[in-house]
């Protein structure tokens, strides 16, 4: 921080005015770096599973955990973390795959995709919006890389993936729907809304994350392009803010470097068109 780099030679108050810092920030995030990284990263744990615990719950469950810590501490990393989306080393599980319903064979391993909605692929991430997370289900047609339906929710529900998945049948219908083996996709309502439409189902297979890498490469894009920069200010904020990246920025602003410098818009009006030289079979 620049601060930091000049408080040598000049008073931290002074810097602090010209750079347009409030000393309590600077005071604050001075405070959270030097906090142990195992104290962060145990309160982070906690928080994803009881996002409504205040700091006396936390501090007796770091305490029952073996972690001593104090107040003043705990305190201050709440504070923080309230206004920040990082997430330590903590995974959020969004795949559930300890269920009962019928699993379905990977269809397209070696399959060569020629055109749009021949393979639509979907998957579900986490942001985080202060002390909780929010939980974003995507669907992309593999061939152009267009997002086909996308829907964002507080919770891990099963209705997540079916508003996903409504909205983007609503447009158009895919030869196969493919996935991995989680409970929101193997689930009755959401395969039975797939064979009513006559759509192939296919999952990855389980503990196989790399055979929906199409999608999961677009979830790490859309965290670092835009979720890491952006600034939510509560859940409504956040779905204004996604749908204009998922359905503007994203979809016709943005060019992909596997679409031939195009973007998803441009590279599928094109293959439609049956313009495009990348979806040549000649």
């Amino acid at each position: 921080m620049m601060i930091d780099q000049m408080k040598d030679g000049y008073p931290v108050a002074q810097l602090c005015r010209v750079l347009d810092c409030p000393r309590s920030s600077y005071y604050a995030r001075r405070q959270f770096h030097e906090l142990p990284l195992v104290v962060v990263e145990a309160m982070e744990a906690i928080l994803m599973r009881w996002p409504f615990y205040g700091y006396r719950r936390i501090l007796a469950q770091l305490k029952r955990q073996g972690i001593q810590v104090g107040e003043r501490m705990v305190r201050a990393v709440l504070k923080w973390l309230g206004g920040s989306r990082r997430v330590g080393k903590v995974r959020v599980q969004t795949t559930d795959s300890h269920h009962t319903h019928p699993r379905y064979p990977n269809r397209i391993r070696g399959l060569d995709i020629t055109v749009p909605d021949q393979v639509w692929v979907g998957d579900i991430t986490y942001i985080r919006l202060g002390r909780r997370f929010i939980y974003l289900a995507v669907i992309l047609d593999a061939c152009t890389r267009a997002v086909r339906g996308w829907a964002l929710s507080r919770s891990l529900e099963q209705s997540l993936t079916l508003e996903a998945l409504n909205r983007a049948l609503a447009r158009a219908t895919p030869f196969i729907f493919h996935s991995d083996q989680g409970v929101q996709y193997a689930s009755c309502a959401h395969t039975s809304l797939l064979l009513e439409a006559e759509v192939k189902i296919s999952m990855s297979d389980k503990a196989s994350p790399t055979q929906n890498g199409i999608v999961e490469r677009f979830m790490r894009t859309l965290k670092e392009e835009h979720v890491d920069y952006a600034d939510y200010r509560d859940f409504d904020d956040a779905f204004h803010q996604l749908k204009h990246w998922l359905e503007v920025e994203y979809m016709t602003e943005r060019v992909h470097s596997s679409l031939n410098y195009q973007t998803p818009a441009e590279f599928e009006a094109a293959a439609l068109a049956g313009l495009n030289p990348l979806l040549s079979t000649g």
